[in-house]
């Protein structure tokens, strides 16, 4: 017996776990409580200015709720397990509709790369510690400035993010977001589908302005413009309107949050 028929029935076996299901849904449900509390500390940020508004930011606030200590190692285990369900799905290609098996695997697998970069995050705050996603893209991003052909590298991460953000508008705008679960009918299906064109446009915006921001740092070749989603939300502000513009992404997220919540049920595993 091949070891690559063995590894095939392992991820089969994955694919088709009632238990990994379960877990998956449960990860669902811990992306939507960090999207709502970004769209919170984005509103937050555009009234008074203060405090992280990003990821970081939201594992920060979680851990202040009632029985945070518990509710943050479930997000923790959520946010990993719905990584190694992504995983899953880029290896068997399931859960795409696409006929390009390149983009049954690359689509999947990038989610899986940033929910398990949150669940990082989020056991880094479980375990009683605390870490700045501001500060480490930054520290990034001044190691990467310093390599041969740095300020390129990082201008093509800041254009591939921005390409991320417009799929996340096009998503929403397209309403494709729907392939992904099993619509609601009647008055529910109709104000899912509201919440999930607002909140991924809503996202596009704040992910795409955050590549943007990558752009800037690599041609002026300062890591100090790479800042991540809590510069990116912040220098909505500085737009023209910057604070009803940073509300109304706000708004988003929490949008996006609450999709997730009925994705987290209706989702298609």
């Amino acid at each position: 017996m091949s070891t690559r028929a063995t590894a095939g029935r392992a991820v089969q076996s994955a694919a088709n776990s009632k238990g990994l299901e379960i877990l998956a849904r449960v990860g669902f449900g811990a992306s939507a409580l960090v999207h709502i509390l970004l769209g919170y500390l984005a509103i937050r940020v555009a009234t008074n200015g203060g405090g992280e508004s990003d990821q970081s930011g939201a594992m920060a606030e979680i851990t202040k709720l009632p029985g945070g200590t518990i509710l943050i190692w479930v997000v923790t285990i959520g946010l990993f397990a719905l990584a190694l369900w992504l995983v899953v799905e880029a290896i068997t290609g399931i859960g795409s509709s696409s006929d390009k098996r390149w983009v049954r695997s690359l689509i999947p697998a990038g989610k899986a790369v940033a929910y398990a970069a949150v669940g990082v995050t989020a056991l880094t705050f479980a375990m009683g510690q605390s870490t700045s996603n501001a500060e480490s893209t930054q520290q990034t991003s001044a190691s990467v400035l310093q390599m041969p052909g740095g300020p390129i590298l990082l201008g093509v991460v800041g254009v591939a993010v921005i390409g991320i953000g417009g799929y996340f508008v096009f998503k929403g705008v397209t309403k494709k977001f729907e392939e992904d679960l099993t619509m609601p009918s009647g008055t529910v299906g109709r104000v899912v589908r509201v919440m999930g064109v607002v909140g991924y446009v809503a996202k596009g915006i704040a992910v795409g302005v955050m590549g943007i921001l990558f752009v800037v740092a690599a041609v002026k070749v300062d890591p100090g413009n790479a800042t991540g989603l809590d510069g990116a939300l912040k220098a909505l502000v500085q737009l023209p309107f910057g604070v009803v513009v940073l509300v109304a992404v706000g708004v988003g997220l929490i949008a996006y949050g609450l999709y997730t919540i009925v994705r987290a049920r209706f989702a298609r595993l």
